[in-house]
């Protein structure tokens, strides 16, 4: 039996006072995740399980007929329903003092508020994310680093460690997305469009990403293609990080870097290493937000020189580190001396799947095994 997933005591808490909503990409294992809540062999078959994909459950909620004697209710993809927030809000306030109410989906639940009533006070938010290097396990191996890199962090693939079943579970969990998910969550026509976009996207992660070009790759005015961007966001299929503009540094303002929630689908070797990096540093963001209540932002550091920085996290608006990825051994980059010299941050990391590990003056040069553990990085 595998450990708890790092969630599950925030989970616990939140569900004291308030419901809990729990986001996350499609096939992250949130539903898995929530089942454990109802008790350790619990399953889609439990009473308590109610998927709003299955044809007799939306008449059943919208009549509030809840299965009786069920201290806790889980309620699956309920967002799919356009006044799923007033049923919810009637739902949580008649039965508060009865039961305990966790609600999942494979959308941004903070974004999808599709009329009704508002649930503010009501609810924590969690976002769930790909097992990471330590959460895998606490004291990782080198094969444990390889298998991530190589097959991502999504439980199906990583486990099964197959390389031609993870060819056809990256097809068909994007498939399933565009053609399931957008469908009931977005008034699109241009399906086959979005799908091309999403077949762009592992070519542009790691650089600062040019709507423009995007625009003129599908034909498609400006303001469309950002939007369609920020339908695959809110569908958890990628992110985009902004820059970190400090004072004494001519750092660009605008363009943001773009990295995927599954950076297995990268091709290169050394963007997917910087996509994994980006998606453990965005999951400890997350899980301070969501946890413990900071505000907490993941940008880089891009001056008007093309000096650059990958990864900068900021804790309640104050930096307070920053990283930069290297596929292998290197000397200290000039761009990190640079900036550690003209910048508020405070500490620097260059990081590697290497073994070397030095400091000089504040930057440090770690393995990224290494650089987990000291970070404490979920």
């Amino acid at each position: 039996m595998r450990a708890p997933r790092y969630l599950q005591t925030g989970v616990m808490d939140g569900l004291k006072r308030k419901m809990v909503f729990v986001g996350g990409p499609r096939q992250v294992g949130k539903t898995t995740f929530a089942l454990g809540f109802l008790g350790k062999d619990a399953d889609e078959t439990h009473p308590a399980y109610l998927n709003w994909d299955h044809p007799g459950v939306p008449p059943r909620l919208r009549r509030a007929e809840l299965p009786p004697g069920e201290p806790l209710l889980l309620l699956d993809e309920i967002h799919k329903y356009s006044r799923w927030r007033n049923l919810l809000k009637g739902i949580y306030d008649t039965e508060k003092s009865r039961r305990k109410i966790i609600v999942t989906g494979s959308a941004r639940l903070d974004y999808y508020r599709k009329g009704g009533d508002s649930l503010v006070g009501r609810y924590r938010y969690f976002r769930l994310h790909p097992f990471s290097l330590r959460e895998l396990n606490r004291r990782p191996s080198r094969s444990d680093l390889e298998a991530l890199l190589k097959f991502g962090g999504f439980p199906e693939p990583l486990f099964a460690q197959n390389e031609a079943g993870h060819r056809i579970w990256l097809r068909d969990r994007i498939s399933r997305v565009i053609r399931e998910d957008l469908r009931d969550l977005e008034r699109v026509r241009e399906i086959s469009l979005i799908e091309h976009l999403t077949d762009m996207l592992p070519s542009k992660v790691g650089s600062p990403l040019s709507v423009s070009g995007l625009r003129v790759d599908l034909q498609i005015d400006h303001k469309t293609a950002e939007h369609w961007l920020q339908i695959l966001e809110n569908l958890y299929v990628c992110f985009r990080i902004p820059p970190y503009g400090p004072p004494r540094v001519r750092a660009v303002k605008k363009q943001s870097k773009l990295y995927l929630w599954d950076w297995s689908s990268v091709d290169d070797d050394g963007p997917r290493f910087e996509n994994m990096v980006a998606s453990q540093l965005l999951k400890y963001c997350h899980w301070l937000e969501d946890t413990q209540g900071h505000t907490m932002e993941l940008r880089y550091l891009r001056d008007t020189d093309k000096r650059e920085v990958d990864f900068v996290v900021l804790k309640n608006r104050k930096p307070v580190f920053a990283v930069e990825c290297k596929s292998g051994e290197k000397a200290i980059g000039p761009a990190l001396r640079y900036f550690a010299g003209r910048t508020p941050i405070p500490r620097f990391y260059q990081t590697h799947l290497g073994e070397r590990h030095y400091s000089t003056g504040n930057v440090t040069v770690v393995p990224f095994i290494r650089l987990c553990e000291e970070l404490g990085l979920p």
